[in-house]
């Protein structure tokens, strides 16, 4: 069956400047930059990364799954200043986020690869139910019928939030393409210090080889029952494009349209390959 992944929020909800958010619609790289974050406060040691799962060094607000601290629970425990990960849409989040002036760091993954990587994830993580075929799940996706609802209404409600609170908008693309230039965005909008040699660390051990192969960072120390990896690994292909592996035509022309439809009056613009 399905676990209740999401729990009251009113418990959790006095924030102040700091505390930083990571909010994402899911798979869209909230664990890489939610590591890339952590090794920035820091400085880089490997041996404080590595004295927790990712999971507790960054709390998942919403996180709630039987065997393994909630979220909230995690967050009244982790010194200040502290990074949260959530995946909430901005209606759900709690005003005082926002209202503490909170720096806010999105991450936005073009539509089709999210929909790839949440099929999969649907798969092997037991919060959620069986998902059905592909065909039944990508209509799901469109319809916003998943988990944290619709992508469209996620990627746009952060995006016009830019306008009036402290907000940076990164690209899960942008950082494929180029994380070293990512990580220098995240410094400088943290107020952090630039060092290119503590950002070329980061980039390596933060890139999707090495990650992928850090038990504090790929979710492999969850307990089979929330995630089973001999399914589907959580840290699956980290790749932009992986679509065109997944889409059959039909599908591609009816997802282009519905997007065309839905992202109708906005400016963001998303890329599907790089």
């Amino acid at each position: 069956g399905c676990v209740d992944f999401l729990q009251p929020l009113s418990t959790c909800c006095r924030y102040n400047k700091n505390r930083h958010i990571q909010p994402s619609c899911a798979f869209s790289g909230t664990t890489w930059i939610s590591e890339i974050i952590d090794m920035i406060y820091k400085e880089g040691s490997l041996e404080k990364c590595k004295v927790q799962p990712i999971y507790m060094r960054v709390p998942f607000l919403e996180f709630a799954v039987p065997d393994v601290p909630t979220g909230i629970e995690l967050l009244k425990e982790v010194p200040r200043p502290c990074l949260i990960k959530t995946h909430l849409p901005v209606q759900m989040l709690p005003k005082s986020f926002l209202e503490k002036n909170c720096k806010v760091i999105y991450v936005a993954r073009n539509a089709k690869d999210v929909a790839v990587s949440y099929y999969y994830f649907y798969q092997m993580a037991k919060i959620h139910p069986e998902p059905g075929t592909w065909e039944e799940f990508l209509e799901k996706f469109m319809d916003g019928s998943v988990s944290f609802g619709s992508w469209y209404d996620h990627v746009k409600g952060w995006w016009d939030l830019m306008k009036k609170y402290r907000i940076l908008y990164l690209f899960y693309e942008d950082l494929k393409e180029d994380p070293e230039r990512e990580i220098r965005k995240v410094m400088e909008f943290l107020e952090r210090p630039v060092d290119e040699n503590l950002v070329k660390k980061i980039s390596h051990h933060t890139s999707f080889k090495v990650m992928s192969q850090n038990q504090m960072a790929n979710y492999k120390s969850l307990p089979t029952s929330v995630m089973d990896h001999t399914i589907s690994p959580f840290m699956r292909k980290g790749v932009a494009g992986d679509w065109k592996n997944q889409f059959t035509v039909a599908q591609n022309e009816r997802f282009d349209e519905n997007y065309k439809m839905q992202m109708t009056g906005t400016t963001l613009q998303f890329r599907t390959e790089i």
